[in-house]
């Protein structure tokens, strides 16, 4: 594959900023070029301490992402939660609107909803579902590896994971009481989209056993059954570690290979 660091500037917000791009490459010594047609793409989200490198870095992903022919787009959010920040920039538009734009103009990447995949791990965990339950037009199947699924919770205990300066919550939510029942909620979003009957995408999660997040996961996990969304979700030994993720990424690739397969 090849691996592109990339800078771009952002019209959402209003800064220049970083991505990493895995494509497929064609075979030189076999002469045989690449389907004409855009390639499938995994918008894959960094957590809430790290950056846009962190993936390529931290696990195999090239080698696991090369027998399926898709591109990888990492984007950096610093630690926005995906969110279309109250005081500061505009990451969800960016994530959801713009970069699907930038990358279809600059790579062969397509916007298709059936080819576009969205995960993430820790607060990339929950953007990847918070996008896929508010952008439900735009992906087909999303994942999280150990997300951040309840934010609610974490907004009542003030416990969102890592030490934050006292107005960096308040400044990108607003004020963090009023979460709940918000398009910051992922379990109101999932009972709103559920009782309005809308085609969402495909889920797959997974959390390990030693994991600070499992209890989120697992009340996450218990809403999507209460309300009957289709969401396929495993437990296993594991920490709140790159170890855990990277044994879990072909699993995730697997599924979205499966999607790709029933349509």
């Amino acid at each position: 594959m090849a691996f592109i660091q990339c800078n771009v500037t952002s019209e959402a917000l209003g800064i220049c900023c970083a991505i990493n791009v895995l494509l497929p490459q064609p075979k030189w010594a076999l002469g045989k070029p690449l389907a004409a047609k855009p390639v499938p793409v995994l918008y894959l989200l960094h957590g809430l301490s790290d950056d846009h490198t962190i993936w390529h870095r931290r696990t195999s992903l090239e080698i696991h992402a090369e027998p399926y022919n898709l591109a990888v787009v990492m984007p950096a959010v610093n630690r926005s939660f995906y969110t279309d920040q109250l005081k500061g920039y505009k990451y969800e538009t960016f994530v959801a609107e713009e970069l699907p734009f930038i990358v279809a103009n600059l790579f062969q990447i397509s916007t298709r909803r059936e080819d576009s995949y969205v995960a993430g791990n820790s607060m990339g965990g929950y953007g990847a579902f918070k996008l896929a339950l508010n952008y439900p037009e735009r992906f087909a199947a999303a994942a999280s590896f150990s997300g951040a699924l309840d934010l609610v919770h974490r907004a009542q205990e003030r416990t969102f994971g890592e030490p934050y300066r006292k107005d960096e919550i308040p400044d990108t939510f607003g004020n963090v009481d009023e979460i709940a029942g918000s398009k910051h909620d992922l379990m109101a979003l999932v009972k709103k989209h559920t009782k309005a009957g809308t085609q969402l995408p495909r889920l797959y999660g997974c959390c390990g056993t030693e994991d600070f997040l499992l209890e989120d996961n697992r009340r996450f996990v218990a809403c999507a059954k209460e309300n009957g969304l289709p969401l396929t979700y495993e437990e296993g030994p594991g920490w709140h570690n790159w170890q855990y993720w990277d044994k879990l990424t072909p699993r995730v690739l697997e599924f979205f290979q499966l999607q790709r397969a029933v349509g």
